[in-house]
């Protein structure tokens, strides 16, 4: 069994059911400590070359995701994963997508949809998931 997140690390943000998830911006330092062993990249172009297994999530900055399904997706992937791996979420500045992500995750796993932002922002960044059409992505997640 891999090593998981120190729970009081940067950008750690514990879901619900006890899994543990890691969002940072792609433009700051890699956090101290262990690397993920899974990364989503949630980016409009390519994403950077790291020595973990990670996935490209097409999602411009200040928008919402390429391809819905295959958001969702990752998302489940990604999800499923945190049990026992160390998976991060990752985007430019760490906010908007990865907000928007992690809402999505915590969705995923129990957090009322119309609470996930809020959830989020209360144990991960404050100024997580950026637009109006963000937060609503997050609020119909459930019903896609």
């Amino acid at each position: 069994m891999t090593e998981l997140w120190d729970p009081a690390g940067e950008g750690v943000m514990r879901l619900p059911s006890g899994r543990l998830v890691r969002g940072r911006g792609l433009r700051h330092p890699l956090p101290a400590g262990p690397g993920p062993t899974f990364a989503v990249h949630l980016l409009g172009g390519t994403g950077p070359a790291v020595p973990w297994e990670s996935r490209l999530l097409r999602w411009p900055d200040f928008r919402l995701p390429s391809d819905k399904n295959a958001a969702r997706a990752v998302l489940r992937e990604a999800w499923s994963r945190a049990v026992d791996e160390r998976v991060e979420f990752a985007c430019g500045g760490g906010r908007g997508r990865t907000g928007t992500a992690l809402a999505c995750l915590a969705v995923l796993d129990g957090v009322p949809a119309d609470e996930a932002v809020a959830y989020v922002r209360r144990h991960y960044r404050r100024q997580a998931v950026e637009t109006p059409w963000q937060r609503r992505y997050v609020s119909r997640f459930a019903e896609s």
